[in-house]
């Protein structure tokens, strides 16, 4: 397979670097061209790599001629967009233009309601694509949609639980946390500023079967969860994610209710609110006598994810909570990731954030060029078999975990065991 990897920063890089190591022998990886508007960092990612498969080209994303171009001169299968999410139409349009497979790991942007944003819906993130499902399945490529950490693995959990633990689903909970710290830094942005921001003040999205996909505040219904792996208990919020659009698609008849929730700190929340009380989220005004945003001066000005990478110290998870029936009695399971900071630095040279988020699509490159996955349309991870993901996952030493909780079906399984010491 043949691979246009659109955007190399933190997770761009980390992505190219866990394929380079994974198929060395160009087993089923035949190029993955690094490409960038900044060639300088695109060249020190492929410098990074040292193998001929990785050349460094610059692109202007937004430029769908710039795109054709590199798709024609490497005879590209797959556009990987590894960019903020706000290039994806472009992107999207582009590779199918173009006839070619296509790659993300978040969806097109929302818009909230103009007048009653925590109340009703309006654009909502991926109706862009999924809009085009069926020109997709007519064209017989696939765009491979949201397939990171969260959303993309969790996704693939939430298959697996209700394919291997559950006769019944009540609930599938997508958390996400982690303790990660950073020496000398007061805050820090784990993944895309852009991102990030547009995530967390937006209205979030929850699923109910009895009233579809609708809107709460941001950072409502604060919960407490305790995480695995020693980084204990902390207070999750609602957030904007794509797995309230995404797993409705697909899994809608088979639970009641789908919610996300971030475990995001105090601190990070009022700075949060502190950067929307003064308008500095704003992507849309220009600040007088430039053409950038507030939130492009945001974005210039905090720290990156790849600056303060070696800096952190702890670990993110990121799982997937179901709650159902199994042989009649009550079951809670939590499916999980668990990525060390200085583990993953050490064995890529990428942060964990963004190195956790990273493998999941190599891991899916590797399932589509071997043919082990196959379809077409615009489709998330949920929609494929998801044994094969995770047995591969495994060669990669990208362990996930499985957390039996307190339930009845617990309680069974216990006894059991007690019975047969």
């Amino acid at each position: 397979m043949k691979i246009l990897l659109v955007g190399t920063g933190g997770v761009g890089e980390a992505a190219a670097v866990i394929a380079s190591q994974r198929d060395l022998e160009g087993r089923w990886l035949e190029k993955m061209v690094l490409s960038d508007y900044n060639p300088d960092r695109a060249g020190e990612v492929s410098e990074k790599i040292g193998d001929v498969r990785f050349p460094a080209e610059k692109v202007d994303a937004r430029n769908p001629d710039e795109v054709k171009s590199l798709i024609e001169k490497y005879q590209i299968d797959l556009l990987f967009n590894a960019c903020d999410p706000s290039f994806n139409e472009t992107l999207f349009d582009t590779a199918y233009e173009y006839g070619i497979h296509y790659m993300d790991m978040a969806l097109t942007l929302s818009v909230p309601h103009p007048t009653d944003p925590y109340h009703k819906t309006n654009i909502k993130m991926g109706d862009y694509q999924f809009a085009k499902h069926e020109d997709w399945v007519n064209s017989g490529k696939l765009a491979l949609v949201g397939i990171g950490m969260d959303p993309g693995a969790v996704n693939v959990f939430a298959r697996y639980a209700q394919k291997h633990y559950f006769d019944e689903i009540d609930e599938i909970s997508i958390k996400d946390g982690g303790n990660l710290t950073a020496e000398g830094y007061d805050i820090t942005f784990g993944f895309s500023i852009w991102t990030t921001i547009d995530e967390c003040l937006n209205p979030p999205f929850k699923w109910e079967k009895e009233k579809g996909i609708y809107t709460v505040e941001p950072f409502s219904e604060p919960e407490l969860f305790t995480f695995p792996d020693g980084i204990g208990e902390q207070e999750l919020v609602n957030v904007e994610h794509e797995e309230m659009v995404m797993l409705p698609r697909f899994m809608g008849d088979a639970a009641k209710k789908m919610s996300f929730k971030y475990g995001l700190g105090a601190d990070f929340i009022t700075m949060l609110k502190n950067i929307k009380a003064l308008r500095l989220d704003d992507k849309h005004s220009k600040i007088k006598g430039t053409r950038l945003s507030p939130r492009d001066v945001v974005g210039m000005v905090a720290p990156s994810p790849v600056e303060v990478a070696a800096s952190l110290k702890g670990k993110c998870c990121v799982g997937t909570q179901v709650t159902g029936k199994k042989d009649g009695l009550e079951r809670k399971i939590f499916i999980y990731q668990t990525t060390d900071n200085e583990e993953i630095m050490k064995r890529i040279g990428c942060g964990c954030v963004v190195g956790q988020t990273a493998y999941n699509p190599v891991i899916a490159m590797e399932l589509l060029a071997t043919g082990v996955w196959q379809g077409c349309g615009v489709l998330g991870p949920e929609c494929f078999d998801p044994d094969p993901f995770i047995r591969l996952a495994d060669e990669y030493n990208f362990y996930m975990g499985m957390m039996e909780m307190e339930s009845e079906y617990k309680k069974m399984l216990d006894k059991k065991a007690l019975l047969n010491v």
